[in-house]
């Protein structure tokens, strides 16, 4: 028989399950974009909120390889031809020098062209309008994943939503106006500001050169998201104009963390952090067969991905020859992801070959002592959160800056995947694993970026959560959303400045030139009396 205190106990424990259980919200993730290390950044900050027991519905053009049993996955694919150009595209790119970062995008706008397209097309698809004509569908959130796709955020209104933007960069230009955070180009701008120290007027002339190449982009950026906006949503006339519909942005999920690794700079409170958010708190097991070829790794282990998009394939045949002979000669084991098993680099004991790699969980490994990478910012920061030394390999896009930023930081080394040769290739890898400077440095940087307040996944869930509370959050927003250029740099109070000293000057000049006037022609009277 339970006791009356008991049953009391019980209840309360229920009735409390129940409410917590009926807390969760609605949110909606739009992450249509066409890179997958993107997608597995949003859909991270998905599954923490999905783990809360919020209700998320997901809108993706990718199969995510990240999910869990409260997302309601809505994917819009790609057909067999977009995505054979996705892959002839990445090809292409893979073959040419993409250091220069301007030489990069305009090689780049026929295919950025295209995702902007099916981003597009992946909205206007009538599985996703359903979101929002369907009156019964209720959404108490969206979070827009960014690509340059600032349209998107039409989509918030169309289901009368507050909205997020889930970033997976730092702090930039082109996220900046729509919370209204500040640039700070004379020493924001740059990575290259040394400690206690500040910027050259070299740093400052680059980074004000960089901010005027990232203007211009945007310019025609801004001219592609408005006629995209109109396509999409311009048959709806309640739909407010344009540059009004980006106000309505809550908050911006940043894929960083400043403290550890710059630049310091300042943040308006609707810039939230969350560099790391696809880092598990606790790594999963790893597949058996990785899992016994790590065991057994004697003399420890290097892991090997250029990422999710650049493939084996893309790489030149006598490259891959070259990076096989020098791999399969080191006394390290090599897991090396590969996609087509049946036409592998060559066979070798040390060499274990995989189409797919739990990335994180693996470098979590005590057994990895390297990681050799395409200096992709997800990588990038799964390596330094890790503790892992790097080689870096940069193809295109923001990899290269982002492996001279490692190379900056004591982290590793970097080699030109293009004009790769076996002997530099071998003394760079020899050199991380010998000299314990890379994996110290790497190691100091580990713990400073895992020190906050609050972990990636806890400031994803609070501050969601925050801005479903207050219904926006519009407490939050920056004046300077609702300025234009002329005002938020008081050009307007200059140009009143500059008039009234003219005036004044002006005044003052007649002033004078009158006082010297009647005193000549006094003095001209009293020399005639």
């Amino acid at each position: 028989m339970v006791h009356e205190p008991s049953k009391i106990l019980v209840l309360a424990i229920a009735i409390a399950a129940f409410m917590d259980g009926s807390q969760g919200a609605n949110i909606l993730g739009l992450f249509p974009s066409l890179s997958p290390s993107h997608l597995i950044i949003q859909m991270s900050a998905a599954k923490v909120l999905a783990e809360k027991g919020h209700n998320v519905t997901v809108v993706t053009a990718l199969k995510p390889v990240i999910t869990h049993k409260n997302i309601t996955l809505i994917e819009v694919p790609l057909t067999k031809e977009e995505s054979q150009f996705m892959s002839d595209s990445i090809g292409e790119m893979s073959k040419t020098d993409n250091s220069n970062m301007a030489v990069c995008l305009i090689r780049m706008m026929g295919q950025m062209e295209f995702m902007f397209r099916k981003n597009a097309e992946t909205l206007m698809d009538d599985r996703v309008k359903d979101l929002y004509l369907n009156k019964d569908n209720k959404f108490d959130l969206v979070l827009s994943g960014f690509f340059m796709n600032d349209f998107q955020l039409g989509f918030a209104r169309k289901v009368n939503a507050p909205v997020i933007v889930v970033a997976t960069m730092a702090p930039n230009p082109m996220l900046n106006p729509l919370i209204g955070n500040p640039l700070e180009i004379s020493y924001a701008g740059s990575n290259d500001v040394e400690k206690g120290k500040g910027a050259t007027f070299m740093q400052r002339l680059v980074s004000y050169i960089i901010s005027c190449v990232f203007g211009i982009f945007t310019l025609f950026s801004e001219k592609r998201n408005r006629n995209l906006y109109k396509e999409v949503f311009g048959d709806d006339p309640t739909m407010p104009e344009y540059s009004e519909m980006l106000k309505n942005t809550s908050m911006v999920f940043f894929a960083s963390h400043a403290a550890s690794e710059g630049p310091i700079r300042p943040n308006v409170p609707a810039s939230i952090e969350i560099g790391g958010i696809q880092i598990k708190d606790k790594p999963d097991p790893l597949p058996q067969n990785i899992a016994d070829f790590l065991g057994n790794a004697t003399d420890g282990a290097i892991l090997l991905t250029l990422g999710s998009n650049v493939k084996g394939s893309h790489i030149k045949p006598d490259t891959v020859i070259k990076m096989f002979n020098v791999l399969s000669k080191l006394k390290e084991r090599v897991i090396w992801k590969w996609e087509d098993l049946e036409k592998t680099p060559g066979k070798s004991d040390n060499i274990l070959y995989s189409k797919w790699l739990p990335q994180d969980d693996i470098l979590a490994h005590p057994k990895i002592k390297l990681f050799i990478n395409h200096a992709g910012k997800g990588g990038i920061t799964e390596s330094q959160y890790h503790g892992k030394p790097m080689l870096s390999l940069p193809v295109f896009g923001d990899q290269p800056g982002n492996a001279e930023d490692m190379v900056r930081s004591g982290f590793g080394l970097t080699i030109n995947l293009l004009t790769l040769e076996e002997q530099p290739f071998q003394e760079a890898i020899l050199e991380i694993l010998s000299n314990p400077q890379y994996a110290q440095k790497v190691a100091s940087f580990s713990s400073l970026y895992r020190d906050r307040p609050m972990t990636a996944r806890e400031s994803v869930v609070y501050w969601t959560e925050y801005v479903i509370r207050h219904h926006g959050a519009a407490h939050l927003q920056s004046p300077l959303v609702h300025m234009n250029f002329i005002t938020a740099n008081n050009i307007d109070i200059y140009v009143l400045f500059a008039v009234i000293l003219v005036i004044t000057t002006l005044i003052f000049k007649a002033l004078v030139k009158f006082i010297y006037r009647r005193f000549t022609s006094k003095s001209k009277k009293e020399k005639i009396q």
